[in-house]
């Protein structure tokens, strides 16, 4: 059965008709098996069908909002100047297209927006492009991009599982699960007033949005599904699949919602901490392409469904597409100005799951923002050191190189991409080092998972996922460590006897109202031997901190917020006066509150003589200030934190 749905759909790419209709207060486009209707005064499409199921289902529908006016969120189409336009053509392929344009502009700041879909004939998916802009000379500093999103929204509970990866899927919460849940934190509820519910009994205690974010580094697809191997039916998806990364910011780091009951594609936003855009004069971005892909496949399940999804995360499929619409498309860059970059990369010793990454050239792969018009792009280092990536606007960039279980990241300006041409670039990595190594704690991978109630599934749920994923107040941190920690090199294991998050202050949590005012300190204790403490009266001991996130006060809003939007990470060795390490607000990050293990990195390196070392064990302090505590005006626990992604003491 399933190979005659298949065949069925191969001959109608062949015979399909793509057909579009005016109404007067609609557009309507459909093709052979995918069909919508995009209202003009509203800028939305509420009504969609695949094979003639109902994909919305009377939902809010499919449209552009933003965190981006002086008051906040704005809705794309709300302004009541509201123009939509419809374009036909057949691109280079021969292939028939349909675009829909909604144009609007907010009339107190002029800025302005354009949210394009098109559709081609054979195709059960929408190309989506998203532009804003601002042009005011009067007023050349407007505010930051907070938040830029396109949102699929059909009718709750209409598709019955959301997925963001190969391991993290569950079961939609019920109405009834709905209906009775409280207020964990701010958008966390609780799920056990509903035993039953297969959301609570599979997955997890507490719902919250932030369970499913995922870094954008290896992101393919995400979306909701009915799953056909349990009705016995037809499978149904809906997806946003990233076939292109380059328009957002952040860099491979960067992790956002994805899906909650609303299939996103966050274009822009500070969920955990990295920097936006500002909106100045002169600001006019395109962002995209991306791909709102809806699938049907009878007796499909999870894997099948999103395997046929992800087929579509290539950034050179539809390249030829993309070329045809450009003229209708602002700021989009055609083939005939991007390049190819390659390189040949030699490795350091230890280098696991090296990644090369193309950003603007002067700033750090999260940084991106600070130049809103740049691109960026990443790719996987093969066993054999080579990458290629295709398809590179033209222009000039920085290549950083980062592995896993490699300090620091290489880095080199100035890497010029001409359009039609090959840039080929030979690498050879010479790890950061200061010296011997006398000891690492932590893994540098840019994550904190790796410590306690990180990365490790959570096995009271039989689809196990990572326990950092869930409410951070369902594990109790002062039952997890009763007295003060203290690490002991050699003998101390980093996921039991770390945790991946270092408190100030340990609650209120949903079960328990009280606020733990905690030992600020941690303590590694290590052993040296007397060959290892250099007679030099120069010698000097480094002491490197790798953060995978920090919050100060300032959470991850970048504004200042009371006495600690800035605070000190002080060192102690041995009782010497301590290293300290300002950490500023504009580096604050709201992770692992936000179910994350990946934030906003820093790196600190503290110096000092080898003569504060001694023969035997030794002792260094990590501390952060006692009893510290933010405003908060949402429901969110106020304690300042930091986690830790890697440590390292080497002697020169």
């Amino acid at each position: 059965m399933r190979f005659l749905q298949t065949l069925s759909f191969i001959v109608g790419l062949v015979t399909a008709k793509l057909i579009t209709n005016d109404t007067g207060t609609t557009f309507a486009v459909q093709n052979d098996r995918l069909s919508l209707e995009l209202t003009k005064s509203s800028g939305k499409i509420l009504k969609m069908s695949l094979d003639g199921w109902d994909l919305l289902a009377g939902g809010p529908g499919l449209y552009l909002d933003c965190y981006c006016i002086p008051s906040g969120f704005y809705t794309i189409g709300s302004s009541g100047v509201t123009n939509s336009t419809l374009v036909t053509g057949t691109d280079s392929t021969g292939t028939a297209y349909a675009g829909l344009i909604v144009s609007d502009v907010y009339p107190p700041t002029g800025q302005g927006f354009q949210q394009f879909w098109f559709l081609r004939d054979g195709e059960t998916g929408l190309h989506a492009f998203s532009r804003l802009y601002y042009y005011n000379e009067t007023k050349p500093f407007l505010r930051n991009l907070q938040e830029l999103r396109t949102m699929f929204r059909p009718a709750a509970n209409h598709f019955t599982y959301l997925t963001s990866s190969d391991h993290t899927w569950a079961p939609l919460p019920s109405a009834n699960a709905t209906a009775s849940w409280p207020v964990a934190q701010d958008a966390t509820w609780y799920v056990g007033n509903a035993p039953t519910d297969r959301y609570f009994s599979e997955f997890a205690d507490y719902f919250t949005k932030y369970t499913f974010a995922n870094s954008y580094k290896d992101q393919k697809a995400h979306g909701m599904f009915i799953d056909g191997a349990e009705t016995g039916g037809i499978g149904y998806g809906a997806w946003l699949v990233m076939n292109t990364k380059e328009t957002y910011f952040g860099g491979p780091l960067h992790s956002d919602l994805l899906v909650d009951g609303i299939v996103y594609d966050y274009i822009s936003s500070n969920h955990h901490g990295d920097d936006n855009p500002n909106i100045t004069n002169g600001f006019d971005r395109t962002f995209g392409p991306k791909f709102y892909y809806f699938n049907a496949i009878e007796g499909a399940g999870h894997e099948e469904l999103r395997q046929d999804a992800e087929k579509y995360a290539d950034p050179t499929w539809n390249a030829a597409f993309y070329d045809t619409i450009a003229p209708y498309v602002a700021n989009y860059v055609p083939t005939s100005n991007r390049g190819t970059f390659e390189a040949v990369v030699s490795l350091p010793p230890g280098a696991k799951n090296p990644l090369a990454i193309l950003t603007v050239s002067g700033y750090g792969h999260q940084d991106n923002s600070f130049v809103p018009s740049s691109f960026q792009y990443w790719a996987n280092v093969t066993n054999a050191g080579t990458v290629k990536i295709p398809r590179v606007v033209a222009g000039k960039y920085r290549l950083s190189i980062f592995a896993d279980g490699v300090f620091g990241d290489y880095v080199q300006d100035n890497i010029e991409i001409v359009g039609g041409n090959t840039k080929k670039v030979a690498v050879n990595w010479k790890a950061e080092s200061a010296g011997t190594e006398i000891w690492r704690v932590g893994t540098p991978d840019k994550s904190s998972g790796e410590f306690k109630r990180g990365n490790v599934w959570d096995t009271t749920k039989s689809r196990h996922p990572e326990q950092y994923r869930v409410y951070w107040g369902k594990y109790n941190y002062t039952a997890d460590f009763p007295n003060p920690v203290r690490f002991k090199i050699g003998e101390s294991k980093e996921a039991e006897d770390l945790n991946y998050v270092h408190w100030s202050v340990y609650g209120p949590t949903y079960k328990d109202p009280n606020i733990y005012v905690l030992n600020n300190n941690w303590t590694i204790a290590f052993d040296i031997k007397k060959r290892q403490i250099p007679a030099r009266k120069d010698s000097i001991a480094t002491f490197t901190i790798q953060l995978a996130g920090v919050k100060t006060a300032s959470g991850n809003t970048d504004v200042t917020n009371g006495a600690y939007s800035n605070f000190t990470l002080s060192t102690f060795v041995n009782n010497n006066a301590p290293l300290e390490w300002n950490i500023q607000w504009f580096q604050s990050s709201s992770c692992a509150v936000r179910s994350a293990v990946v934030c906003y990195n820093i790196a600190n390196k503290f110096t000092f003589p080898t003569s504060w070392l001694k023969e035997g064990e030794n002792e260094l302090v990590l501390s952060i200030p006692y009893n510290a505590t933010d405003v908060e005006t949402a429901v969110l626990p106020g304690s300042i934190y930091v986690q830790y992604d890697a440590l390292r003491l080497e002697i020169a």
